[in-house]
């Protein structure tokens, strides 16, 4: 398998999958770069090798051409960050495309157009009717799934090697994250964004140091059963936080108020408690809530048992109590993931429990714990902090990550390592 750090870029153009998904204000203004910072390395890895650079991305998720989804809001910061002009193609296929793509010259880089303006990137049929017929909705499934190999085919055509740095979308089998793999068969390879995010999620599942501790959080247990499950057999022990700390205290016989609680996940409460007898992971559950009489940062609070949470009053953070009790057995760990906020972080007033989550991970890492950071929450929550250089790895992708820790294969990465 080639790698960025093997492969010869002198007078290639390399077409790169990068992930500029970024937020802007409605001023078009970036909010949080750290993708496009992510994806420079790699970048500037080419042009120092005697290539020029085709980027290729996507951003928001428009439904068709929408000038306020066009990655020209994004030209002028990228040249900042590369330190050197960025010439823009108004399309990503087309006539103007490939003739900007063939006119390049070593050491210049070309921003293709955003790729969702075309339905073929993700290979879904737009237009649709509410009331269309099953028939209709397969018939256009399969005209945009003929129309796909087009796409494809003149994406492929405007490189000679497909880098794929964007780990956001590797869980997506699209046109240009996976499918255009077939025409760079020995001239593949991930870029330093991917090798980074395989390198420490392999690190954390295949080969971690013990004790393995990994911190559940976010509302819902229904969303997280899958990566809970897959840790299982892994961890030593399983910090379960969030929202959803009031499903299986529910599940225990408490009374947890007004708090959001999954009523039909109790039998899957109990039977994740007792899968973690079983396997003999350390199942650590709240046991002191900050509770709130409503959803705001104006709201009162109190500090109370979460089996026993007065009518009227809901969960919004730990208690000081159950963040020692988090830290002592973060502190203790060698590998720790974190994946999901514990409380409602965002409210200032409940932001302390998930903030001392992140000093523990800060404190296990100083003395020498791997840290990953995954997940979109986490991730807000540990740039809220100004922790994010602080933990070993922070993740970029949400969804995909996720995906990987469930032991799922993802498209963006067998497209690669497929010979």
């Amino acid at each position: 398998m080639q790698t960025i750090d093997t492969y010869d870029f002198k007078g290639k153009r390399a077409l790169i999958r990068v992930d500029f998904n970024v937020p802007l204000n409605d001023k078009f203004e970036i909010t949080d770069d750290t993708r496009m910072r992510a994806a420079v390395p790699t970048i500037k890895k080419v042009l120092a090798g005697g290539g020029s650079v085709i980027l290729m991305s996507h951003l928001g998720r428009p439904k068709g051409v929408d000038a306020k989804y066009s990655l020209k809001h994004i030209l002028k910061h990228l040249e900042e960050l590369l330190g050197c002009p960025v010439k823009f193609a108004d399309d990503c296929v087309g006539e103007s495309a490939k003739k900007q793509a063939a006119e390049l010259k070593p050491g210049e880089v070309l921003l293709l157009e955003n790729l969702r303006f075309y339905a073929e990137e993700e290979g879904k049929p737009r237009g649709l009717a509410e009331d269309a017929s099953d028939e209709e909705k397969k018939a256009a499934k399969a005209a945009v799934k003929e129309s796909q190999k087009k796409f494809v085919a003149d994406l492929a055509s405007l490189g000679d090697c497909w880098i794929n740095d964007a780990f956001g979308t590797a869980h997506r089998a699209h046109a240009s994250t996976a499918l255009i793999a077939e025409y760079f068969p020995k001239d593949k390879m991930f870029g330093y964004v991917m090798e980074g995010e395989l390198k420490a999620v392999d690190s954390v599942m295949k080969n971690p140091k013990r004790p393995f501790t990994a911190i559940m959080g976010g509302s819902k247990v229904s969303s997280k059963i899958d990566i809970i499950m897959n840790l299982m057999g892994k961890v030593d022990n399983l910090i379960l936080g969030g929202g959803m700390t009031y499903t299986f205290k529910r599940a225990m016989g408490g009374h947890v108020g007004s708090s959001i609680c999954e009523e039909d996940k109790l039998d899957l409460a109990r039977d994740i408690m007792q899968k973690a007898k079983d396997a003999g992971v350390n199942l650590v559950l709240s046991d002191q809530a900050v509770v709130g009489d409503a959803f705001s940062n104006d709201a009162n609070t109190q500090v109370c048992d979460p089996m026993n949470i007065p009518d009227g009053w809901e969960g919004m953070d730990i208690g000081p109590a159950t963040r020692e009790k988090f830290a002592k057995v973060i502190e203790g760990s060698k590998t720790i993931l974190w994946n999901g906020p514990v409380g409602v972080f965002e409210m200032p007033k409940f932001s302390e429990g998930t903030k001392a989550v992140a000093d523990a991970i800060v404190k296990a890492t100083e003395n020498g714990a791997f840290s990953l950071i995954g997940g979109g929450d986490s991730v807000a929550a540990i740039n809220q902090f100004h922790l994010a250089d602080k933990v070993s790895y922070v993740s970029t992708g949400g969804g995909a990550l996720l995906e990987y820790i469930e032991g799922k294969k993802l498209p963006g990465i067998e497209a690669i390592r497929e010979d």
